[in-house]
């Protein structure tokens, strides 16, 4: 099944400035997150980000947070373990595309959170970071199993638009060139 745009909600969990550079190949990661971000902004679809412990480690990326509709704080490293979290889905989109660090803590945790609360998620590998390579490649294997489907930036950029015909296709084919 293809991502919907009518139907998908982006999930961007804790791109914090004080994170970034611990994360292994974080600049491209933050760069594909701002392309799904914009492109869910530019197509109407809500951008709800997260921000571990913000009195500790800091806020997301200001250019990250612009773009988010709202920004939950939280100390569970799960975010669904926040009610103001689970809240802010709309459970008439249930397409859950989920981008963001760490992927082996937080990432992992919110994804098996929302897997366990029969939402379908699909988890940008493009997108998600860690600081070392290997909790990354176990964590996406791991939300696999678990029914999570494993996808990229640019996959969910085309399903969204599902044609070249779409009045926004050349505005978003930027975002990617």
């Amino acid at each position: 099944m293809l991502c919907d745009v009518a139907g998908s909600t982006l999930i961007i969990i804790d791109f914090q400035e004080r994170l970034m550079p611990s994360i292994d190949d974080g600049s491209a990661l933050m760069k594909n997150a701002m392309i799904l971000a914009q492109a869910a902004r530019r197509l109407d679809v809500p951008v709800i980000g997260t921000e571990q412990n913000p009195a500790g480690l800091g806020p997301n990326a200001a250019a990250i947070k612009a773009l988010c509709d709202r920004t939950i704080a939280k100390s569970d490293f799960n975010a669904c373990a926040q009610p103001e979290f689970l809240k802010a889905l709309d459970p008439a989109r249930d397409d859950l595309i989920v981008a963001g660090c760490e992927a082996h803590v937080c990432v992992l945790q919110t994804v098996l959170g929302l897997l366990d609360a029969k939402r379908r998620v699909r988890l940008v590998a493009d997108a998600i970071g860690s600081r070392q390579p290997l909790n990354k490649t176990i964590a996406m294997d791991r939300a696999r199993a678990a029914g999570a489907e494993i996808i990229t930036t640019e996959m969910v950029l085309f399903e969204w638009l599902r044609s070249n015909d779409h009045p926004r296709f050349r505005e978003l084919l930027r975002l990617i060139r």
